[in-house]
């Protein structure tokens, strides 16, 4: 019968009922909390911060400079690691390779990659080893100028992070950082420009990135139409194709090309009535 059901409905919205309420407002369930060692992990994006320029790093031989030096008037692809990572940071480095791979923009000349360590107890030996094993793999020449791999005290570390919006912590038990996956777009005067999430980046939305960053400095007139079209996202950290503007577009030609074909057909009969007025009249 119908209030049989009615009554299993009730039932049933009164055990939902007493769930709910001895569930604080913003108690987490139990068993989909985060880790405590995740708390503080993530990336905040913070586009247009400015990086610390006189934070002081060392370079793959142990020389100490500002971060300014390692900024060469091109843009920067920024790739917060530590090189002991037994496997995050290096899916990171190896995802960014395959995704340089099939670009004509080329490291050393139109951009550079930097790798900074958050881990003090990374060296300058290990960052030489790891950027020797990207050269090589990336195999373009002249290239080897265009990476970089630093390493820092935490103080100058810290900085750099917190200016890129980067948190990390270091799991006390196991030693290993908890960190995020990601990569940063840097103006040439060391502006965060874009975010890259994850461990696979597009190929066509990295390199807009560096156009765009390098305020059309590097790419050709193709990706300046493109970029036109296409919108960075800042929730994805890719780009998207602007439909409005496509829209936009796409009426101004429509309008435009309908008065062309007007004023070139309006043309074309006054043409023919002034031939007519020219005829000569025989009887």
């Amino acid at each position: 019968m119908w209030y049989r059901r009615l009554a299993v409905v009730l039932a049933f919205s009164l055990v939902a009922a007493n769930l709910a309420a001895k569930t604080a407002p913003n108690e987490v369930p139990q068993g989909t909390e985060l880790p405590r060692q995740l708390k503080n992990v993530g990336i905040d994006q913070q586009l247009n911060s400015q990086l610390p320029l006189d934070a002081m790093f060392k370079d793959e031989k142990g020389r100490l400079q500002p971060f300014r030096n390692y900024l060469t008037g091109r843009p920067a692809i920024l790739a917060l690691v530590y090189y002991e990572c037994p496997m995050l940071c290096t899916m990171t480095l190896n995802g960014l390779l395959r995704t340089l791979r099939p670009m004509s923009l080329n490291v050393g000349e139109h951009f550079d990659v930097i790798a900074v360590s958050f881990d003090p107890a990374d060296t300058p030996q290990g960052a030489e080893k790891k950027r020797f094993e990207f050269v090589e793999r990336y195999n373009r020449p002249e290239s080897e100028r265009g990476w970089k791999f630093l390493t820092g005290d935490e103080a100058n570390i810290k900085r750099l992070t917190d200016a890129a919006g980067y948190r990390f912590s270091r799991d006390p038990q196991t030693g290993q950082w908890a960190h995020a996956s990601g990569l940063v777009v840097v103006t040439p005067d060391g502006k965060v420009s874009k975010y890259f999430y994850g461990v696979e980046y597009s190929a066509r939305d990295l390199r807009f990135s560096l156009v765009e960053a390098s305020q059309g400095k590097v790419g050709n007139a193709v990706d300046q139409v493109l970029l036109f079209c296409f919108h960075y996202d800042p929730t994805t950290g890719k780009y998207g194709i602007l439909i409005t503007k496509l829209l936009r577009t796409g009426a101004a030609l429509t309008v435009l090309g309908l008065l062309a074909f007007w004023f070139l057909n309006r043309r074309g009969r006054r043409g023919k009535y002034h031939d007519v007025e020219r005829l000569p009249i025989t009887s």
